[in-house]
């Protein structure tokens, strides 16, 4: 061990930090960053029925000591089914008030515990219930599925283990979905609502002319001493 980690300066600590290591410094020797943690990215494959992603320090070859195990964590996107193309996403964007206000609920969220005694052994769990949401849009009489997207609600706490913490994220499908219908207009329903607001017109345009006719008449009666 002395000869891998012997006569590295104290600058490449703060180098490595900032990923701005000399490159003249030997990989094998690149020091690890003074602070505890790791960054978790990718997917997982899951049926549609209810289950768990844990996510733990687990090893063959070395022993945890519980209590210092601090399991915060900060969520930057956690979601189910496909990745949204950018189509996909400008129609999600376009309906927002109907759908979508739920598709990524963790995303910017962050679960810290302090350490402490009091604190040791937390466990992190989240409930997620899950419902399939469907946009499916009606053209040239036929049926299109514009987007397809799962929708979740989260609820989290803090539970207290005699076992090496977790993070757990408890997951359940609905058995209903929800469906979004829309339905685009014709070009004849367009020149409908036309006519319709002309021929409005041209009726208060009559009425208020027939009003205005026999006021002006009713006036002239008046003014030539005639019996009503």
């Amino acid at each position: 061990m002395e000869t891998y980690v012997a006569n590295i300066p104290k600058e490449a600590h703060v180098l490595a930090l900032e990923d701005k290591s000399n490159r003249t410094v030997d990989p094998a020797k690149r020091p690890a960053p003074m602070t505890g943690g790791c960054r978790i990215e990718g997917f997982v494959r899951v049926k549609k029925v209810p289950g768990s992603v844990v996510i733990s320090a687990r090893s063959g070859s070395h022993s945890f000591d519980p209590s210092q195990i601090n399991v915060s964590h900060y969520v930057t996107t956690f979601s189910f089914g496909k990745r949204l193309s950018s189509k996909m996403f400008n129609e999600l964007k376009r309906l927002f008030p109907y759908v979508g206000g739920h598709h990524d609920r963790l995303a910017g969220q962050s679960y810290i515990v302090k350490h402490g005694d009091v604190n040791a052994n937390v466990t992190i769990e989240h409930y997620l219930q899950i419902v399939k949401t469907e946009l499916v849009t009606l053209r040239y009489a036929k049926e299109l599925k514009v987007l397809e997207e799962y929708e979740y609600t989260a609820h989290s706490s803090l539970v207290h283990s005699f076992y090496v913490p977790v993070v757990k994220f408890h997951f359940e499908p609905s058995p209903m979905q929800v469906l979004v219908t829309e339905l685009p207009k014709s070009f004849s329903h367009f020149i409908t609502n036309v006519c319709a607001i002309i021929g409005g017109v041209f009726t208060v345009a009559g009425i208020l002319d027939s009003i205005l006719h026999n006021t002006l008449r009713l006036v002239k009666k008046v003014e030539l001493g005639k019996d009503i």
